[in-house]
């Protein structure tokens, strides 16, 4: 668990791209039996090329691959690499593998060398401050004190700064009952309660869930956002089937105004119409 530094440099609105769950497999290789996820990923890829204002940072909340494979990481890697010297930063998922992560991506030193892969490091006017709740050979996450006191000895050194807390597995009740059942199992409680006693936390970004859900927690907002591929298919049943769709994909950005409070937009990735003007001449057109 590391604190790693790599200031960038102030400016008037820090941008924070999240993206979650691409689950790629080896080249050619079909997740799930069905469906390719890498045009997917390379997809939010691009969108993220073409937004408006570059960002100053990417996350990525967990499954980034589907069996924490050697060749599916190297595959990982080529998909991510038009994104250049964008300061890019990884979370294992229960899909991953945490050894396998670090021994693919050597050059990312603040995944450590062994243990838990927390870390926490600045991005412009904010701190983003990782928690591994992966559970090895198990799809539901934990959170153990080891994890938790990390976590809190860390918010009390930023305590005067703007925090995003990042996680794979979501520390709430979805109300997706296959996925809940598979979710944070314990330190929900235990989180929630440090997390309250800092009101500088702006937000709990998380993944696992593919798709858009928040909910109030801690005193902040804790939230999942869509998978860049498939997304697990809304249904509150309590019985509902474990099931995904391809619901159209996305991925977050997260802005910091200098001075002000984080906001967060679901963007959706892909290649649309537009822009097209409102007004033309300055007059509304008809």
């Amino acid at each position: 668990m590391h604190n790693h530094d790599n200031t960038a440099p102030d400016r008037a609105m820090t941008l924070l791209v999240q993206l979650s769950d691409p689950h790629i497999r080896e080249p050619g290789k079909l997740a799930y039996g069905r469906i390719q996820t890498a045009p997917y990923l390379a997809q939010a890829v691009d969108s993220i090329g073409r937004l408006p204002q570059r960002p100053d940072a990417i996350v990525i909340t967990g499954d980034l691959t589907d069996f924490g494979r050697a060749a599916e990481y190297e595959h990982l890697q080529s998909l991510l690499a038009p994104l250049g010297d964008m300061p890019l930063y990884l979370l294992p998922g229960n899909h991953d593998e945490r050894q396998q992560l670090r021994a693919s991506f050597p050059s990312h030193s603040y995944l450590g060398t062994d243990g838990f892969v927390q870390y926490s490091v600045p991005i412009g006017g904010l701190q983003l401050v990782t928690l591994d709740t992966v559970t090895p050979g198990a799809s539901e996450g934990n959170l153990c004190q080891q994890r938790l006191d990390w976590l809190e000895a860390e918010l009390d050194r930023q305590r005067h700064k703007p925090v995003v807390i990042a996680m794979h597995h979501p520390p709430f009740q979805t109300l997706i009952g296959h996925m809940d059942r598979i979710g944070l199992l314990t330190g929900a409680k235990e989180l929630e309660a440090i997390v309250a006693r800092y009101p500088n936390v702006e937000r709990v970004i998380c993944g696992h869930l593919h798709r858009s859900i928040q909910v109030r927690f801690g005193g902040t907002i804790a939230a999942t956002i869509p998978s860049p591929a498939h997304q697990v298919c809304l249904d509150l049943a309590p019985d509902a089937a474990s099931a995904w769709t391809l619901e159209p994909p996305g991925y977050a950005l997260h802005a910091l105004p200098q001075g002000g409070r984080l906001v967060s937009h679901m963007a959706a990735s892909g290649t649309f119409e537009g822009p097209f003007p409102f007004h033309e001449g300055g007059k509304l057109i008809d």
